[in-house]
């Protein structure tokens, strides 16, 4: 290892860089929750208008009392979480498919990072599903691009079975420290009950790609909003989104705690 890598590790590994990771992860759990109440107050037809996805979150932080401080803030805890995962790519991670979860990690905070600045910045952001639309728009032009945006709905709905066995088997726990009993307890129930919503989400979200994919229709494709809204679109009405929403919101608590219990 170089000098400069060796810098660059003991930088990753310094308390000070331990404590941002931690405010980034709350930042992380106020974001999930925050989606998750936008979805409820949708399935209950009062959200004003306001998107359930990332974007949705920040413009309700952005509508607080201090909203822009709260919005710095994420902006450092978010940037935060990006070297993190780097870091974990580059200096823990000794296989390829040991890398795939931190780098895409990195890829997703950095767009929510790039979202908060864009509003704080400008005062708006795009909706996922407009930039899921405009994606799978360009990808379609592309010569074979049907075949393109099918494979990626599968493996978003492979990434959507991934999250949900993850949390079946509690493998979120690999990564929390040892605990009290009943803390233990809590986060176990809340990890499963976030990764099962999560996986739901992905799943259809990825169903949503395929039906693209087949009918070469960037329309048929959204994001998190879309996805959330087709729930309730089912025989079981606005109460599926309501227990889906509460597995969102139960996620952001669990990832409150992983600011707690995280190993960093």
């Amino acid at each position: 290892m170089s000098e400069t890598q060796a810098m660059a590790r003991r930088a990753t590994n310094s308390p000070a860089m331990d404590r941002l990771t931690r405010v980034g992860l709350v930042c992380r759990a106020l974001l999930y929750g925050l989606i998750g109440v936008l979805a409820i107050q949708i399935a209950l037809g009062g959200n004003g208008g306001r998107e359930a996805d990332k974007n949705g979150a920040i413009g309700k932080v952005a509508s607080l009392p201090f909203g822009a401080v709260i919005l710095w803030i994420m902006v450092v805890g978010f940037a935060a979480l990006i070297i993190w995962q780097a870091s974990e790519a580059i200096f823990k991670a000794h296989r390829l498919k040991d890398r795939v979860e931190p780098i895409s990690r990195v890829v997703v905070y950095a767009f929510i990072c790039t979202a908060l600045l864009t509003m704080l910045l400008t005062g708006h952001t795009n909706s996922d599903d407009e930039r899921s639309r405009d994606v799978t728009a360009k990808l379609l032009d592309l010569p074979g691009g049907p075949f393109i945006v099918g494979l990626i709905g599968l493996g978003i709905i492979a990434l959507g079975v991934y999250w949900m066995r993850y949390g079946i088997k509690k493998q979120f726990r690999e990564h929390l420290k040892p605990m009290p009993p009943r803390a233990s307890a809590m986060m176990s129930r809340l990890g499963l009950a976030g990764y099962l919503a999560r996986g739901l989400i992905a799943a259809l979200a990825g169903v949503f790609v395929v039906q693209a994919a087949i009918t070469a229709d960037p329309d048929k494709a959204g994001g998190i909003d879309a996805t959330l809204r087709a729930f309730a679109d089912t025989p079981a009405g606005p109460w599926l989104l309501v227990v889906v929403a509460l597995g969102l919101v139960l996620f952001g608590v669990y990832c409150l705690g992983e600011a707690r219990w995280r190993r960093t």
